[in-house]
């Protein structure tokens, strides 16, 4: 066995043993017969962008960064519909070969099953507590029948996108903000636990994938991300512009027209800086990718961003959003 052969063998195991010792259930171990807090902020405010809206008071703050709280899980849930159906494919070409590699796959796909089962669960314990009218644009099945259809390469590498920035998220967001309600705050605690092993694993899979393609199916496997990237976007579009009428529609007094597409403006920002742009700026994933395609390549998918590459916070270090 090659050296390279024996450190991936040795990474997949890896991941299987940190997989068993996190390993944890929805109702014993997260919700353990909580509710949500309302009285404090979901989604932290340098993921959810409140602060760039000053003339909301800390309140509307407040009841905006539970909005975007209850999409950011919602659109979990549905990126995980198409990450388990492909970890199921991938597996495959394991199953009769190396089984410490098809141990680790199997697990995954049971863990990514579970992470769609929390967040359809607090979906629903959100929807008890917040006003009617709530509306999730995308359908995770159509969306995952769509992305399947584009190459492996690709939806490996989106893979690896998103499950590298629900790391950087919660380091950088998340962890150390005591603000959060404390349900929702151990809700992603829990999902980072097990998101950890899976990065890894997304990073071998798509190079193991990566290794497999001629120049011309790379070639055509980067319009494919591309595409992707694309397809993400207008789906964040329709749920921004749902959110924010949402929002709007919940307050006690009207904003001017200005003042609402403000608000509608940095909806789409900042679900553009969760779901596409921070993944795009991770170091790892920037280091993963370029590692892959040429120059070339890696030009076209940056022309692809570009248009995309304001939604950065003006203020990149997030702060406590105030009671």
């Amino acid at each position: 066995m090659t050296t390279a052969a024996t450190t991936s063998l040795n990474r997949y195991a890896k991941a299987i043993e940190i997989s068993k010792r996190v390993r944890w259930e929805i109702e014993r171990d997260v919700i353990r017969g909580r509710a949500f807090d309302f009285s404090k902020t979901f989604l932290p405010r340098g993921l959810s962008l409140v602060d760039e809206l000053p003339f909301l008071g800390a309140a509307e703050r407040r009841t905006l960064s539970q909005v975007q709280g209850r999409t950011y899980a919602n659109l979990f849930g549905l990126v995980e519909r198409f990450i388990a159906a492909k970890m199921i494919d991938v597996g495959r070409e394991h199953a009769l070969g190396d089984q410490t590699a098809f141990e680790a796959i199997v697990r995954f796909t049971d863990e990514e099953v579970k992470h769609q089962a929390l967040f359809r669960r607090i979906d629903d314990m959100m929807a008890e507590r917040m006003k009617p009218g709530y509306v999730r644009v995308a359908e995770p099945s159509a969306v995952a029948s769509a992305v399947l259809g584009k190459s492996t390469w690709s939806v490996l590498a989106l893979t690896s996108h998103i499950e590298l920035f629900v790391l950087a998220h919660y380091r950088a967001s998340i962890e150390h903000d005591e603000t959060l309600s404390e349900l929702w705050k151990d809700v992603f605690l829990f999902h980072w636990r097990e998101e950890s092993q899976h990065a890894v694993l997304d990073e071998l899979e798509w190079q193991r994938e990566d290794a497999k393609l001629t120049p011309a199916a790379r070639d055509a496997a980067v319009d494919d991300l591309i595409a992707l990237v694309g397809a993400v976007d207008g789906i964040l579009q329709g749920q921004a512009n749902a959110d924010a009428g949402y929002f709007l529609a919940s307050l006690d007094a009207p904003l001017s027209a200005y003042r609402m597409q403000q608000v509608r403006d940095t909806v789409l920002k900042a679900y553009r800086w969760q779901y596409i742009v921070s993944g795009a700026l991770e170091p790892r994933f920037q280091k993963l990718l370029a590692s892959m395609v040429s120059s070339g390549q890696m030009q076209r998918i940056q022309d692809a961003l570009a248009p995309l590459t304001y939604a950065v916070p003006m203020d990149p270090a997030p702060q406590p959003l105030a009671a």
